[in-house]
């Protein structure tokens, strides 16, 4: 059997590991010769597939920001595509990634004529803002089924007519399976007594350009009322090392860089300041107080007001699932360095604001939880595989 997965960006890469790790590990428990080929990044080619183009440094969010990555989005599964005609799968499964997937959609469908699982349903889903009726007609036409892992998304394409399972989301095995914040720390080599702020600003570089300096603004400030912290940065990329290492001297805020171990470095820290994305669900399920910051140019935040009617109650994932503010997260002009550094001081020093995050967090879990989400993702594509 032949499964194709496509995905794209840092958070992707690692979601179809996790899918191409149980896959392999089911096919061989039960003696059936699989063979995995994939769109995505490193960690999937770790986990054992065998990858027809890396797509982790290509994604970008906003109008104008996307435009230098097109051409090598369209390269990229131009070549896909080639050799998936000559060696076609059994499969297709798409995992989030939504422009894209919805163009490998249409050719699974109409050329390859294979089933296709969308696990992972775009992450602008229209319960959060509207995809276009024609975008969410086009993704519950050509997918056999949806593997949804909120229930609000469940819900959503079903009444859309889509053949939607919800199984959970997998972050919540995942994340459980973290060690506690004593042990996180000792393998960082973090002193128990140190408190500790970690930044996950960008996994894109436009998000460098205007995440990174406004945070280093707030984290001025915080450091200027608390000169005891201690700010900790996991690199996604290496390639970034240089303009982080060139900022952090520009802006005076002495930061330790280490390589990947986001999730360890979250559960050891006392505080994250990061982007809006999966990390910030990551840290939730991880127990950690968070501040969510997102900036696109002023021209990309224009047109998506005043052109699409861009509109969103929150931003930040754990806001979505409870649909209240359980994070404090700033977008665009309302991301400046006072009012992030506020939000950060209060979390830090205020002990009741804290165990209300806890609790919130709590609740929220509960909703995204559900028995073994990857057995059951795993279920569904042998029971489509037939």
């Amino acid at each position: 059997m032949k499964i194709f997965i496509s995905t794209g960006e840092v958070s992707g890469d690692w979601q179809g590991a996790l899918l191409v790790k149980a896959l392999l590990e089911y096919a061989r428990s039960s003696g059936i010769d699989l063979e995995i080929v994939a769109l995505g990044g490193d960690r999937m080619a770790e986990a054992g597939a065998t990858m027809l183009g890396n797509t982790v440094g290509i994604g970008s969010i906003g109008l104008l920001e996307a435009l230098p990555y097109v051409i090598p989005t369209i390269w990229v599964q131009w070549q896909a595509k080639q050799q998936l005609r000559r060696s076609p799968p059994d499969l297709v499964i798409l995992i989030d990634y939504v422009t894209p997937n919805l163009a490998l959609g249409r050719f699974a469908q109409q050329e390859l004529k294979v089933p296709v699982i969308y696990y992972i349903a775009p992450q602008a889903p229209g319960w959060v803002w509207t995809l276009g009726d024609r975008e969410v007609k086009e993704i519950v036409g050509f997918t056999s089924k949806i593997l949804a892992i909120f229930p609000q998304e469940a819900k959503y394409y079903q009444e859309y007519g889509g053949n939607v399972v919800w199984v959970g989301h997998p972050m919540v095995d995942v994340m459980a399976k973290f060690p506690d914040k004593v042990t996180a720390r000792k393998q960082l080599g973090i002193p128990e007594s140190d408190l500790v702020v970690g930044l996950l600003p960008a996994s894109r570089s436009q998000e460098l350009k205007y995440l990174l300096p406004v945070i280093l603004e707030a984290a001025q400030k915080i450091q200027a009322q608390l000169p005891q912290v201690k700010f900790w940065l996991p690199l996604s990329m290496e390639r970034y090392r240089a303009k982080f290492e060139q900022l952090f001297q520009e802006y005076g805020v002495p930061v330790k860089i280490i390589s990947g171990q986001s999730q360890l470095l979250m559960r050891a820290a006392d505080l994250v300041l990061s982007k809006s994305g999966t990390v910030n669900l990551e840290a939730a399920l991880l127990n950690v107080p968070q501040v969510v910051v997102y900036k696109v140019s002023k021209l990309t935040a224009w047109l998506a007001v005043n052109v699409l009617k861009f509109s969103i109650p929150f931003m930040a994932p754990p806001n979505l699932v409870e649909m209240r503010p359980i994070v404090p997260e700033f977008l665009q002009h309302h991301a400046t360095g006072d009012r992030i550094a506020e939000a950060c001081l209060d979390l830090l020093l205020n002990e009741s604001r804290r165990a209300q995050t806890f609790k919130d967090y709590a609740q929220m879990r509960d909703r995204l939880t559900v028995k073994d989400t990857m057995g059951q993702v795993v279920k569904e594509v042998f029971n489509m595989l037939g």
